[in-house]
């Protein structure tokens, strides 16, 4: 019976050429060694694209936190430019002067044999010390010059040596004095280069300004033709056009592109998000004790992250859903909708603390009165209401603040408001004013003490400060104010 022959399974090409090389005789393999020894290497099996490694994903960087390195990058070169242009060695100190405390002493002692070799004549003793001068007379005679020689040179150089001292002395200030000043130039040099780096940047800026701007005409077309696509494929665009074709107009901002708009004009005009979170701070202590605060038109959280720091259980609401995408990012508990639909939902004396800050000013004044209405009912017993707002009474917040927004819809004066909340049921309404305007920019008085100003112009300065004090009540007083109830 025959026997059976095994299949070999099929492989795809490229495996099949990579095996077939691998299984290649020694013979072979050992004149592809020398080829590519040689330098001719061979042919590498080729990938398919299972094994093709995937590319990896480059992490878009913001561009805020762009500008911000490169911010921090130029200050760190220049610091470091700094550093190096005004870098100095340490200069050694001046040595000690010359110690001649000593030179008297060698001047009074050097000479060991004052008297000179002893008499020597023809008796016992005379013969006796010629016999021993002979025999240590040489050393001490010896010692006698040497010590000659040691004082005379210590006493011609004692002078020199002094001299060097306080000439070392006087070189090595006037090095330190030339070094500080060499600092001085050069950090002044580092200061100009900066000036000269600014100016060079405007310069720059200015001949690509032309390119910059065709560029920018060109993206802002790409994005009008991109938020049409999206505003056209969007689920309710049909019901949108309807409200248009009827004359009902959209609401600003209101759509997934222009939401985006309105964050940065809340960014440009309102304030960034740090400086608003300084406001709100005063809420804080107000809902410390609340259970589970609302806040209308949420924004971009400041208040809800300012409360969460503080332990607070709160959560927002706010018609942008591009608001509503940024308290999410941040890990807060926003939902997208209106206000008045938002507390219809909420169970009756369930709302801990209901808080609007920079909102009712966008409600038509129907629609506030029944926000009112439905608050007072899903609020709890003893609940704080607090509604922060531009001041209209105040000319300059109106004419800066108000009107600068297009979505506002109705000016409230502290008084108006204030009623409205007291007819909706609240109790111990309370109005307090924010942000007073900066006494620079507010009508300066005269000063009556000034000695020019005796007699007839002293009058005319006193009712000239008068009509300034009423104008800067009416115009130049507080730029918001607050109306704070209770359940």
């Amino acid at each position: 019976m025959p026997a059976k022959v095994r299949r070999r399974p099929r492989r795809c090409a490229h495996v099949r050429e990579c095996g077939r090389r691998a299984e290649l005789p020694r013979a072979r393999r050992t004149r592809q060694h020398a080829d590519s020894r040689r330098g001719r290497a061979a042919a590498p099996c080729p990938r398919g694209p299972l094994m093709e490694k995937p590319e990896r994903l480059t992490h878009v960087e913001p561009i805020e936190a762009l500008t911000a390195r490169l911010e921090r990058e130029r200050m760190d070169a220049d610091r470091s430019y700094n550093d190096a242009l005004t870098a100095v060695p340490s200069l050694p100190k001046a040595p000690p002067a010359f110690d001649s405390s000593r030179v008297a002493d060698l001047n009074r002692l050097w000479n060991t044999l004052p008297g000179g070799p002893p008499a020597v004549d023809r008796s016992l003793k005379g013969r006796l010390r010629s016999f021993v001068w002979r025999l240590v007379g040489p050393p001490f005679e010896s010692q006698q010059r040497l010590n000659s020689a040691v004082v005379d040179h210590v006493n011609r150089n004692v002078a020199a040596h002094e001299e060097t001292s306080r000439t070392l002395s006087v070189l090595l200030d006037a090095t330190r004095e030339q070094a500080a000043a060499l600092v001085r130039f050069q950090s002044l040099l580092v200061q100009y280069f900066q000036t000269i780096t600014a100016y060079v940047d405007s310069k720059d800026r200015s001949l690509g300004g032309s390119e910059l701007r065709e560029r920018l005409a060109l993206t802002e077309q790409r994005l009008l033709a991109l938020k049409r696509d999206v505003e056209r494929s969007a689920p309710h665009a049909g019901a949108g056009l309807a409200r248009v074709d009827s004359g009902e107009a959209p609401a600003p901002f209101g759509g997934a592109v222009d939401s985006l708009t309105y964050v940065a004009f809340e960014d440009c005009f309102r304030g960034l998000p740090d400086e608003i979170r300084g406001r709100v701070e005063d809420y804080v202590p107000i809902l410390s004790a609340a259970g589970d605060v609302v806040d209308l038109g949420c924004g971009r959280g400041e208040l809800l992250a300012a409360l969460r720091a503080r332990g607070v259980r709160a959560r927002g609401v706010d018609v942008n859903p591009a608001m509503v995408e940024l308290c999410r990012t941040q890990g807060l508990d926003a939902q997208h909708g209106d206000a008045l639909s938002y507390l219809g939902k909420q169970g009756d004396e369930s709302i801990g603390g209901l808080v609007a800050i920079q909102v009712v000013e966008h409600f038509a004044p129907a629609y506030l009165l029944k926000v009112l209405e439905t608050a007072f009912h899903k609020m709890q017993a003893g609940a704080p209401l607090i509604i922060e707002t531009i001041n209209p009474a105040c000319w300059m917040a109106y004419f800066e603040t108000y009107l600068r927004d297009i979505t506002h819809r109705q000016a409230l004066h502290p008084e108006t408001l204030r009623h409205l909340v007291q007819a909706s049921g609240f109790t111990r309404v309370d109005v307090q004013f924010r942000q007073p305007v900066r006494e620079m920019d507010q009508l300066r008085r005269l000063s009556a003490a000034a000695p020019e100003l005796a007699g007839p112009l002293g009058q005319l300065a006193a009712v000239v400060n008068d009509h300034a004090d009423k104008l800067n009540a009416r115009l130049f007083s507080s730029m918001d104010y607050v109306v704070v109830g209770w359940r």
